[in-house]
């Protein structure tokens, strides 16, 4: 069915577009880095336009500024396109794009911040904060 395979290449051309690897779509994954294998097995995930997309250090493999592309785009995902995005994450940049952040320790949960409309600077800044306090506490 051609208008399937349109549709397809069309989301192909979008996720692609969204996470600035238009120039890696004709590569074979031997060819790839890392980071780039990373940035699309998350254009996979995002190409159906998930609801919920669940993220396990989506960032760890990645330079700082595939990160932050990564990043940004589950910003655009979730603004954009109404998805809920759950994401695990030690990297308290990675965690200052979210509008919601819980510290886990030991399986429980043992802070909480909301953005409420800061900055990114700001929460971050208040997400370094929060994990001082809670190291200092052990």
């Amino acid at each position: 069915n051609n208008v399937a395979g349109e549709r397809i290449r069309n989301r192909v051309i979008d996720m692609a577009s969204l996470l600035h690897i238009e120039g890696i779509l004709a590569k074979y994954p031997y060819e790839m880095s890392g980071g780039e294998k990373q940035r699309i097995a998350i254009a996979r995930a995002m190409a159906t336009s998930p609801r919920l997309l669940l993220a396990d250090e989506p960032t760890g493999a990645l330079d700082s500024k595939s990160s932050q592309t990564i990043l940004e785009s589950f910003s655009e995902l979730h603004e954009k396109r109404g998805a809920s995005i759950l994401m695990v994450s030690h990297d308290p940049f990675a965690s200052s794009f979210a509008e919601r952040v819980l510290f886990l320790s030991d399986g429980k949960n043992v802070g909480e911040l909301l953005r409420k409309g800061k900055s990114r600077k700001a929460f971050y800044e208040d997400i370094i904060g929060q994990m001082a306090e809670k190291e200092a506490s052990r």
